[in-house]
């Protein structure tokens, strides 16, 4: 190549540049084809090299310049108000109003109040700002910590975190609970103490609650200069520099040099600061054990690696409610948060049986969206979306991998202040809504080129069941809106139609889950609801194979009714794929095959209720081997009667059980409480599987049947002083006891007695 360079190619100008001369001489094949070969080779790697260069900040700079973050905090610790302030000095809204509870102390009121109270819409899933250029995603997060789908989704949403703590509570129970949710989705956190103006705050006291309650390896990157009714501002011990906050709602920073009083407590927390992140960065402990002295720059930097890294949370304070420290804070957010980059995502692909696959996070990619929450809007369905890979268009096709379908995306918006803006495209990283897309929340968008889905597709079945109805008739049509929608915002949330006594049944995955929704069907739609008394779904199945053999015969005049089955009833094999199986082993034609569609819809139809409690009944076999008809009175209508009696007349015989769903609860509550938790689990006929030492919890797994689980939630409470807490999740059905077998099957007996 390079003797090519050096001696052909002057040749091959000059040849090229003489036949150019004379225009009747056109240049000769080889010498241009040489050429252009050359050419090619040439600078094809700078070409692409620059093309790269091209092509790396037409996204790379737009994704660094992204955060994805949710605020999330124990009830009344001012994440309201922190919201509120990050919002007005981002400038998403004009004027401070403040959320005064009854004691002047700030948020004591949720944000959907405040919603009311300002307009704009906090509750909505994302609100876009500005900061320095760079654009923030506040999500919301969930408040209620019921372990449903959707706190998982909000979840999956959010790249980084800011943990709310309060200067004079510390670290509470909610925190607790919260910090828990993000270590299992791996979310990577700031810690902002508030409330510094307070009296009794102690900032120092709550670092070390976090350090021990939550197992933070965490340091402060701030130090209050004053506390309670005398904090001035901060001093940040990354950049070496004091803030103070002027103005009427703090909008001016002003920055100066360190007190000179301050010096030597700054010098310490600085060195405790540099320690806490050296034990986990290798390359500022490098530095640190060679005593250099230690740039800000190369502090922020492994400050940074080491959050990303969720090895260390750095620890900001201030008071939002006195607009003290909101901004440095933000600037934290930028400093030390992830880019959607730097976060790892992984998607499961359908056609590999759900296996795990890494996204890049790439707009290169293939186009992967997860619509994570719903929004009932004035122009009808909004749904927000957060793209994970690719790239999405105004215009394109889309297909959603939970139904199916292909859809059009009609018009993209990003939610900025309470308008929208209509944007073109929306590539990785970003968060945009679209109009006029029907799908449920969870559901996964590509460009159908894979199959990939954001969620397991797996919906767990609901296990317990509650009948409601409106109080006043006329709240009907509000109620029945609801219901709707929170059946699309989760797909583990059931409405049906009991057809006997025309109730309506809301279907759900626990006590918890159910009265939440109640919970907010009053709030959120001023529907009051009326509620029955929950109820398990038990199944009933058989246990032994069983024969039948039913003639049903009716003449009255006209064309009878004839039908005769013959066959056998049998258990199916443990594991199988399918609850119910129909075969036909007829030999022959003694019963007309065009019968047997209507012989299988009878017992299907027989199935739907067993006669020991009149619950479905499952894992069962049929098989018909025999039966007769006639050629004037057979019918379809002849042969479904048939099998429903034959269903009933065996069903005896097979030896039917009560199967009840089982229940796989973990528990986490102090190790002084253990005994009286485990006492309480056996009393409830739980089988104890697991028993774990967590710091100073314990963590008990346990199998306990959901029939004795009502209730569990106050006596957990009662039991543990408000510290324990539980998740539940349907495990199996398995055959009850025979005394509980005899007590529902009474029960059953008495209530179709009494109607």
């Amino acid at each position: 190549m390079a003797r090519f360079q050096r001696s052909t190619v002057p040749r091959l100008l000059y040849t090229l540049y003489s036949t150019k001369a004379s225009p009747s001489s056109s240049p000769s094949p080889t010498a241009s084809l040489l050429l252009g070969n050359f050419e090619v080779r040439h600078f094809s790697a700078g070409s692409a090299a620059r093309a790269k260069d091209d092509k790396e900040p037409w996204w790379k700079e737009s994704m660094e310049r992204l955060r994805n973050i949710g605020i999330s905090a124990h009830i009344d610790s001012g994440k309201t108000t922190l919201t509120e302030r990050v919002l007005y000095y981002t400038g998403r809204i004009h004027e401070i109003h403040e959320v005064r509870g009854k004691d002047g102390v700030g948020a004591k009121m949720d944000s959907m109040d405040l919603e009311r109270e300002k307009g704009i819409t906090i509750q909505s899933a994302a609100t876009y700002c500005t900061w320095k250029d760079y654009q923030i995603n506040i999500i919301d997060t969930p408040g209620h910590v019921d372990f449903t789908i959707e706190v998982e989704r909000a979840l999956r949403v959010l790249d980084g975190a800011i943990l709310v703590l309060c200067s004079v509570g510390g670290v509470q129970s909610q925190s607790i609970t919260v910090d828990r949710q993000m270590r299992r989705y791996e979310v990577p956190r700031l810690a902002f103490i508030n409330k510094l103006d307070r009296m009794g705050a102690d900032p120092w006291k709550v670092l070390n609650q976090a350090r021990s309650k939550l197992r933070h390896h965490a340091a402060a990157v701030q130090v209050p200069i004053g506390l309670e009714e005398n904090f001035r501002g901060l001093v940040d011990l990354v950049q070496q520099k004091a803030y103070y906050f002027h103005g009427s709602s703090g909008e001016k920073v002003v920055t100066e040099e360190v007190p000179a009083d301050m010096e030597a407590i700054v010098a310490e927390k600085r060195r405790e600061l540099i320690e806490m992140v050296s034990e986990v960065d290798d390359k500022l402990a490098e530095a640190f054990l060679n005593d250099e002295p230690i740039s800000p720059a190369e502090l922020e930097e492994a400050v940074r690696r080491a959050t990303i890294a969720r090895k260390f949370v750095p620890v900001f304070m201030g008071s939002a409610f006195k607009n003290k420290g909101v901004q440095p804070l933000l600037d934290g957010v930028l400093s030390y948060l992830p880019c959607p980059v730097e976060v790892s995502n992984y998607a499961l692909d359908q056609t590999k049986n759900e296996e795990k696959v890494m996204l890049p996070g790439t707009p290169d990619g293939p186009l992967v969206a997860l619509a994570f929450k719903l929004e009932e809007g004035r122009f009808g369905q909004l749904t927000y979306l957060r793209v994970y890979e690719g790239v999405v268009r105004k215009g394109d096709f889309i297909v959603n991998i939970n139904t199916g379908k292909k859809i059009k995306v009609p018009r993209l918006v990003r939610m900025h202040s309470n308008e929208m803006e209509d944007i073109q495209e929306a590539h990785a990283g970003q968060i945009v809504a679209v109009f006029g897309v029907d799908c449920a929340s969870g559901d996964t968008f590509t460009n159908g080129s894979v199959k990939y889905t954001m969620t397991s597709m797996n919906v767990p079945e609901p296990v317990m069941s509650l009948a409601v109805q409106p109080v006043s008739k006329d709240a009907g049509g509000q109620f029945s809106k609801a219901l709707n929608r929170f059946q699309r915002e989760d797909p583990t949330f059931r409405v049906g139609l009991d057809a006997e006594s025309g109730q309506t049944i809301i279907s759900g995955m626990g006590e918890l889950h159910l009265d939440i929704y109640v919970e907010r069907i009053r709030r959120e739609y001023k529907v009051d609801a009326t509620v029955g008394k929950p109820r398990v779904n038990f199944r009933e199945t058989i246990t032994q194979r069983a024969e039948f053999d039913y003639l049903h015969k009716k003449q009255s005049g006209g064309q009878g009714q004839y039908g005769r089955v013959c066959g056998y009833v049998e258990p199916l094999t443990p594991g199988s794929p399918v609850k119910f199986e129909f075969e036909n082993m007829i030999v022959g034609q003694a019963i007309p095959s065009n019968f047997i569609p209507a012989i299988e819809k009878g017992f299907r139809e027989a199935a739907n209720s067993g006669s020991l409690i009149g619950h479905p009944v499952e894992n069962i076999r049929i098989v018909i081997t025999d039966g007769a008809s006639h050629a004037v009175d057979s019918s379809e209508l002849a042969f479904k009667l048939a099998s429903i009696y034959a269903f009933r007349q065996c069903y005896s015989a097979a030896r039917p059980v009560i199967l009840e769903p089982i229940m796989l609860v973990e528990l986490k509550v102090p190790t002084e409480f253990q005994g009286t938790v485990a006492g309480d689990i056996n009393k409830r006929k739980g089988v104890i599987v697991g028993n774990d030492q967590d710091g100073d919890d314990s963590i008990i797994t346990a199998n306990v049947p959901l029939n004795n689980m009502f209730g569990y939630s106050t006596a957990l409470r009662s039991m543990t002083q408000g510290k324990g807490e539980f998740t539940m999740e349907y495990k199996e059905h398995l055959p009850v006891s025979q005394d509980v077998q005899m007590q529902l099957v009474n029960n059953y007996k008495a209530d179709k007695a009494a109607e």
